[in-house]
């Protein structure tokens, strides 16, 4: 680590504590065994002492369920140096992105974090590993779950995806979608599954995500397609959160205790991903969504990408201005177009 960074290292949780109630810590690291307490309980205390701190932790091969509760960014031991630092670096990257001090003390107040998407992030681990999975091995990996196994095979039999032919299992599924598509369903099911609010209506929310994905894959070129794709299913992952303000221009105000000034679900969504360790650009993409002009890249790709799929999709007005400066204006009508047939077929039951 640079000159920036105070290293400080402690060897049991009493310590760790005493330290994080004297001064404040931008990341803390905990080992899977600690001397004088569990390291759940020393994430927990560090939660109630500091929100505002990214929590990792190490975990060996059958972590407690309340530790996996309780960490923002899980390292599976044997861990190395380059991805201890690649994890620490990419906090960092996320604090700079969305430096709001408030957003990261909701975030970090919430007791029950959605967790990573364990299955997605398995599936992916699979296609981008050097002997890649073929279908019957994706099939295995996605039936071990149940839940989203049932949840990815209603998916797959839409109108959208089927396109008028049943799909029994899930190795057809593979087959017949593609690896890609299978990812996103995948995705879907599973982050659209969580428990949370209970003033959001999933389905839709589920629906209208599974359409801004097809957009954006469409609009952009295969080397980036599916970063857009997973960038614009995700966009408004923040409307799951507890404690987060609905920041949609035609949101309607619930009953529920939210305070007006409350982070707005998009950077609160997309600080989220970033605790999950997704890659930066669909970080940048889920938080410049609604203005991608603040993003900084002169090009269209995939911020501008994800803006127009769901702005489409949620029926919200396009930046134009942003799209004449890129040089994409004349295409909005051939857009509206290729919305318009995505949303007739992609109705999930």
């Amino acid at each position: 680590m640079d000159a920036r960074w105070d290293i400080a290292h402690v060897e049991d949780g009493g310590a760790a504590m005493a330290l994080a109630a004297e001064s404040p810590q931008d990341v803390v690291v905990v080992a899977p065994t600690l001397p004088d307490m569990s390291a759940a309980m020393l994430l927990g205390q560090i939660r109630t002492l500091r929100p505002e701190t990214s929590r990792i932790a190490l975990i060996g091969a059958q972590p407690a369920a309340r530790l996996l509760s309780l960490a923002h960014r899980f390292l599976p031991l044997p861990v190395d140096d380059a991805q201890l630092l690649e994890a620490i670096g990419s906090l960092q990257e996320l604090r700079d992105l969305l430096d709001d001090p408030a957003l990261r003390t909701c975030i970090g107040r919430i007791e029950r974090l959605p967790p990573p998407p364990q299955t997605y992030l398995a599936l992916t681990h699979a296609l981008e590993a050097e002997d890649a999975a073929g279908a019957a091995d994706i099939a295995r990996l996605i039936g071990r779950d149940p839940a989203i196994a049932a949840k990815v095979l209603q998916l797959c039999n839409s109108a959208y995806y089927a396109a008028g032919r049943t799909v029994a299992d899930l190795r057809t599924a593979v087959t017949r979608l593609g690896l890609s598509t299978m990812r996103d369903l995948v995705l879907a099911s599973e982050v659209f599954a969580q428990h949370g609010r209970i003033d959001v209506d999933r389905h839709a929310l589920q629906q209208r995500a599974l359409h801004a994905s097809q957009l954006a894959r469409r609009l952009l070129p295969d080397a980036s397609a599916e970063l857009g794709a997973t960038a614009a299913l995700l966009a408004d992952i923040g409307l799951l959160l507890p404690g987060v303000r609905d920041a949609r221009p035609d949101a309607v105000a619930t009953d529920d205790d939210t305070p007006f000034d409350a982070p707005g679900h998009i950077e609160a969504g997309a600080y989220l991903l970033g605790l999950w360790g997704l890659p930066m650009p669909i970080i940048e993409a889920v938080a410049f969504q609604r203005d991608p002009a603040l993003a900084g890249t002169r090009g269209f790709w995939i911020v501008g990408a994800v803006h127009v799929a769901t702005s489409l999709a949620g029926d919200l007005p396009l930046r134009e201005d942003y799209l004449a400066r890129v040089g994409m204006l004349e295409r909005v009508e051939d857009w509206r177009a290729w919305a318009l047939d995505t949303a007739r077929a992609s109705a999930v039951p």
